[in-house]
């Protein structure tokens, strides 16, 4: 049941005060939510009926680890990634783009590890990886992915065609600029090259060992393991997979993004289609 705060507890540092006596027992109704769901203050403010802002104070005040630190499964603390401190976001739709491959091991058939443990005998049950193609765009997050078996030259080249084609079904008309990491299949490949130019784009490297500069999608890739590949435990590979689309979808409709203050990429766009 949603917790109930007085509209009028939100205005200023006094009536914050007294939203945050109002939770009780220091937060803990937001503290519980928080382990159950493994969320952010964007998505569990509105599903408690509280601020976001005050669902963050508890946590920050509680030191509640960043979602970002911590396994997406169980919940306990791991080493994050390194971030940029330089934040930046494009003034328009489809003047950059991010793309970047996540490579996730397959599951086998009765599932993997994360439903059976780590024993032996399913550690030698391993059938390879997929590969998880991904465009972000930098002004309103909206993205594309897509599971393939390979990141080699003509796989991304399709890949980056496929998406730029979604994006523009989504009111994206021009792609502008793509970045991407130095991957010979992005820095040597002709595929690549030719489908980038047939979009009159312009192809972007990030530093060499600097992922944070293609951080949009590398935020985006977090993202993708926690919501969608490890969220709850598949049976088959072929189920993680049907299960992809759906997400993105969400992702793109429906899920709440705290750097589009609160509202999904699709917001930002005009789709044709």
């Amino acid at each position: 049941m949603p917790l109930k705060v007085r509209p009028d507890c939100m205005t200023g540092p006094h009536d914050r005060t007294t939203a945050l006596a109002d939770l009780g027992a220091g937060g803990a109704p937001v503290i519980a939510a928080r382990r159950k769901h493994r969320r952010g203050q964007d998505w569990l403010g509105p599903e408690l009926g509280i601020a976001p802002r005050t669902v963050g104070r508890i946590l920050r005040r509680r030191a509640v680890p960043y979602l970002r630190d911590c396994d997406p499964m169980t919940g306990a603390v791991i080493k994050s990634s390194k971030a940029t401190t330089r934040r930046y976001e494009r003034q328009r739709p489809g003047e950059l783009v991010h793309v970047d491959v996540k490579k996730l091991g397959r599951i086998p058939d009765g599932g993997g590890w994360r439903a059976h443990g780590r024993s032996e005998q399913v550690r030698r049950r391993g059938i390879g990886y997929d590969y998880v193609h991904s465009m972000v765009d930098d002004h309103s997050r909206l993205a594309y992915s897509e599971i393939h078996a390979d990141e080699k030259g003509p796989t991304c080249a399709g890949f980056i065609a496929r998406a730029a084609q979604y994006f523009q079904s989504q009111g994206i008309s021009r792609i502008e600029r793509v970045i991407t990491d130095n991957h010979l299949s992005y820095r040597r490949s002709a595929h690549v090259a030719a489908v980038i130019d047939q979009l009159h784009a312009k192809h972007l490297f990030i530093k060499p060992h600097c992922p944070w500069q293609n951080g949009k999608v590398e935020r985006y890739n977090r993202t993708l393991q926690s919501e969608w590949s490890y969220r709850r435990v598949f049976a088959s590979n072929a189920d993680r997979a049907r299960a992809l689309a759906p997400w993105v979808e969400f992702y793109n409709t429906q899920r709440r993004h705290s750097a589009l203050d609160g509202v999904p990429p699709i917001s930002r766009l005009q789709p044709t289609s």
